[in-house]
């Protein structure tokens, strides 16, 4: 398995096949805290071999500067995946994963970032930068 790409965006969709990305960002800043940044998501494009192929469990956190998790967790979706069923001249398959999030809350200036879990595995941390916009006195 390979993360060919893993971006933070104000929107993304899968069509056919594509990832089609809108408004990449790694920083965000906010007037005032605690904070709430109203709508992202997460673009996810990953590669898949013969040796990745079976069941597999996807979890995102969102981490805040204390090193915890933010979101709700609502249970792992669970994937299979079956490179066997593509031609036989392909040697990988690629899938996109979109996870849309709304009201994302941020405490406090300060490093976050949103870890993608694979089987019990971070394979991606995506850095989120929030800054207090408020010049200082």
């Amino acid at each position: 398995m390979e993360i060919l790409t893993a971006v933070i965006c104000d929107s993304a969709a899968d069509y056919n096949g594509k990832l089609c990305i809108l408004g990449t960002f790694d920083t965000i800043y906010a007037h005032r805290f605690p904070a709430i940044h109203p709508h992202c998501a997460l673009a996810l494009r990953i590669v898949f071999r013969t040796v990745d192929e079976g069941d597999h469990r996807f979890r995102i956190a969102f981490i805040d500067p204390d090193g915890r998790n933010v979101l709700p967790q609502e249970g792992e979706p669970r994937f299979e995946v079956k490179v066997a069923e593509i031609p036989e001249k392909a040697s990988f398959i690629s899938r996109n994963f979109v996870i849309n999030l709304q009201g994302l809350p941020l405490e406090k200036p300060s490093l976050y970032s949103f870890d993608v879990h694979m089987d019990e595995q971070i394979v991606a941390s995506i850095p989120l930068q929030v800054i207090d916009a408020n010049p200082p006195a």
